[in-house]
This record gives structure tokens, C-alpha cells and sequence, in this order.
């Protein structure tokens, strides 16, 4: 028999980025909320993301009084590394505003966050398992789970934040008829690379004819690296010897260390926008409504702006009884999320395009490589580049 003894403000499904900043944000402001978290306290804490928080999402940490609490990392500068067919070509950008952004993995601001709100008493629950929505159009919607010791719960609440992620409950929640999805794949695949080796750079990128690379820094001993490769790649046929291989090709340079390799993905690149964010009393944040390829550094920094929104927008409704910014949730959110897409797929579209000509030809990679030439070149096109990178535009 289901306990229905609890009451809420706002239920948050999933503690990732999005749901435990939306938590703090409203425990700061005394709204009271519950956030609920189907995995363990220690896959959550462990589970390793790349992330860049941008000058916009800092200074909202900032104004609320946490950032000196959650956020972490080397200062965000005005530079990108690029090797061009082995040949670094720093770029800087022109920007009027940098220095609040951050290079903060995701792990360590979602355990930053987790620290923060538990802290400050805030209700994280952990191993909350099979979570169901009823009643979203209703003035007081219910959210069943099964808790840790397996005992069924229920909770009221006046809004419940979907933070669960692509694959999760929230959005399932609505019906297919209320959602449109709008998608582009873009063709080919990342293998995401995790290994004990030390960074030849904090970070970098490499464009060549074998493809895209990344490498990016995680501390001192550790980096994650990417490699474009076709979609009908498979895990098992990247060799830790043919790994290091393509690095050291597509950098163009050797690999001091080359130690243990201890993960490896394979990511299809896709953008996806589903429209409304919001049916009834649930409202959708983060991976929940929209995905943006890893290319543009954005999929964090967009969580945490639906986070900011839709914490305001409660605010405003609990403070002044005023339901304005909540029904301009979901197209304040996609006005934002759109102009981020846009620059997703232009930035990813020049990394690809500029390498490997077997995706789309020798014309776009003439096309892709006279772009890079103008950002080079042209203040104009520097400035605006930097204005999307670091969230200003």
C-alpha cells in the first residue's frame, strides 16, 4: 500500500546538473522541494562528463550566492587550441566578458551541488526507483516511487521539474500527440576516451584528413580524449594500440604517456529539440528537452539556464502569486535553446567538414576551411564567435 503522507512545492526527478541546481536555487529562495534520484548516491558522484561552465551560467551562480561554493576548475580564457594538419594555431577570440567561465567537469560541479544542498537541508533522494507521474494537468499532481527499502511513496506537489535526462520518465510522461521533436543527425560518431595519461594541453583540438580529435585535461594525471569515426563503428574494433595511434596521427604529435585507458563510448552527434518544455504542471529541463552535439561545450550550460528560468518562474508564482514567467517557460527556454543549436551546428559542421572529406566532400571541406580562415582574419567574426562560446550572445 502506497504511503501518501508527503507534501511539496516542487518534485525534481534527477539529480544531474539541471535538477540539483533548480534544488538549490529554490531551497536559497525557501521553497521546499524534493528531488529524487533513481541511481545511488556514488554512481551519481562518479559518473564522468565533460563540461565547461560559461560566463553566463557563473554569474548566475555568482548572483545567488554559490559560486564560490560549486564551482571549480581553471579560469575560462579567451583561447582555443587548434592544430590544423599538425600544425597548432592558437585562436583568440574577442570577447568583452570571460572570466568568470570555468573548464569544471560535470562530475565535480554535481558533487559541488550534492554537497551544497544536502548541507544546506536540502531533500536528495537517492535509489528512488520505479518514479511515476500522474495527474501533470491537475492543480496538485502525485509522483510515486519505490524508495531505497523498496517501500512505496507518494508525494503531492504543485509542480514537478522533469531533470531525468533523454531517456527518462518525465518526458515519456507526455503525450506523444503534445510533443514535436526536431532532430538533425550529423553523420558520424565520437569514441570518447578516458585514460591515465597527463594532457600534452589543458586542451585541444585537431583537425586532419583522418578525422576530428579532441583531447581535454581531467587534473593532473587523467585526460579525456575524442575521435570521430563512422556510426557503424564498434567499441570492440578501437584497440587501446589503435586508440594511441590516431591520437598521435590526427594531433601530429607523440603521446608522452600513454597509460591505462579506462573507458571508452561511442556518442552519435545529434541535435534534438522537443517543443513545448512544459505540458500541465511538469516542466522539462536539460537532456529532458533538448540535446546539443558535445562539439559546442553547451548541453550544461543550456541545463542550468532552464534551471535559473524555471527557479525564477516558481519564485514569482509562490512570492507574488504571479503565473507570467511560468507560462513563458517553455518559449523564454527554446528562444535560448535555438540560438545555442544554431551555433552547435555551425561549430560542428567547420570541426568535421574542415577534416575528413569521405562525410561530405572535398567542397565543404574547401568551404569549411575558408571559414576558418575568416575567424582568423576578421575581428568581426571573432567577436561574434565569442559572444555564442561564452553564452554573452
Amino acid at each position: 500500500m502506497s504511503v501518501t503522507d508527503e507534501n511539496t512545492t516542487v518534485v525534481i526527478v534527477g539529480s544531474g546538473v539541471a535538477g540539483l541546481t533548480l534544488g538549490a536555487f529554490l531551497l536559497r529562495s525557501g521553497i521546499d522541494c524534493v528531488v529524487l534520484e533513481r541511481r545511488s548516491r556514488e554512481y551519481v558522484e562518479q559518473r564522468q562528463r565533460a563540461g565547461v561552465v560559461d560566463p553566463r551560467a557563473a554569474r548566475m551562480f555568482r548572483e545567488r550566492g554559490l559560486a564560490d561554493r560549486v564551482l571549480d576548475g581553471a579560469p575560462f580564457e579567451p583561447v582555443l587550441n587548434f592544430r590544423i594538419d599538425g600544425e597548432t594555431r592558437p585562436f583568440r577570440y574577442v570577447t568583452d566578458d570571460h572570466v568568470d567561465g570555468r573548464f569544471c567537469p560535470q562530475q565535480v560541479l554535481v558533487r559541488n551541488l550534492i554537497d551544497v544542498f544536502v548541507g544546506d537541508g536540502g531533500d536528495l533522494r537517492f535509489e528512488a526507483g520505479d518514479v511515476t507521474l500522474e495527474d501533470v494537468t491537475g492543480p496538485r499532481p502525485r509522483v510515486r516511487y519505490r524508495d531505497s527499502a523498496g517501500v512505496p511513496r507518494t508525494i503531492t506537489c504543485d509542480f514537478i521539474a522533469g531533470c531525468d535526462g533523454d531517456r527518462g520518465v518525465s518526458r515519456a510522461s507526455i503525450p506523444e500527440e503534445e510533443l514535436t521533436r526536431h532532430a538533425h543527425e550529423y553523420g558520424y560518431a565520437w569514441l570518447t576516451v578516458l585514460a591515465d595519461a597527463p594532457a600534452n594541453h589543458q586542451s585541444m583540438m585537431a583537425v586532419h584528413d583522418r578525422g576530428f580529435a579532441g583531447q581535454f585535461a581531467r587534473g593532473p594525471r587523467a585526460s579525456r580524449f575524442y575521435l570521430q569515426c563512422p556510426l557503424d563503428s564498434t567499441v570492440e574494433e578501437w584497440t587501446d594500440d589503435r586508440i594511441w595511434e590516431e591520437i598521435e596521427a590526427r594531433f601530429g604529435e607523440p603521446v608522452a604517456v600513454k597509460g591505462r585507458i579506462a573507458g571508452k563510448t561511442l556518442v552519435p552527434l545529434r541535435s534534438v529539440v522537443h517543443d513545448p518544455m512544459s505540458f500541465g504542471r511538469l516542466y522539462l529541463l536539460g537532456d529532458a528537452a533538448h540535446i546539443v552535439p558535445p562539439m559546442s561545450a553547451k548541453g550544461m550550460n543550456l541545463a542550468l539556464h532552464d534551471a535559473d528560468v524555471f527557479a525564477t518562474a516558481v519564485v514569482r508564482q509562490i512570492e507574488e502569486q504571479d503565473a507570467s514567467l511560468l507560462e513563458s517557460y517553455s518559449a523564454t527556454c527554446l528562444k535560448h535553446v535555438w540560438n545555442y543549436q544554431a551555433f552547435a551546428a555551425w561549430f560542428t559542421d567547420l570541426m568535421h567538414d574542415a577534416g575528413d572529406v569521405s562525410y561530405h566532400g572535398e567542397f565543404r571541406r574547401r568551404l569549411a576551411r575558408a571559414e576558418f580562415e575568416r575567424l582568423y582574419d576578421s575581428e568581426t567574426a571573432g567577436r561574434l564567435f565569442g559572444e555564442f562560446l561564452t553564452g554573452l550572445n
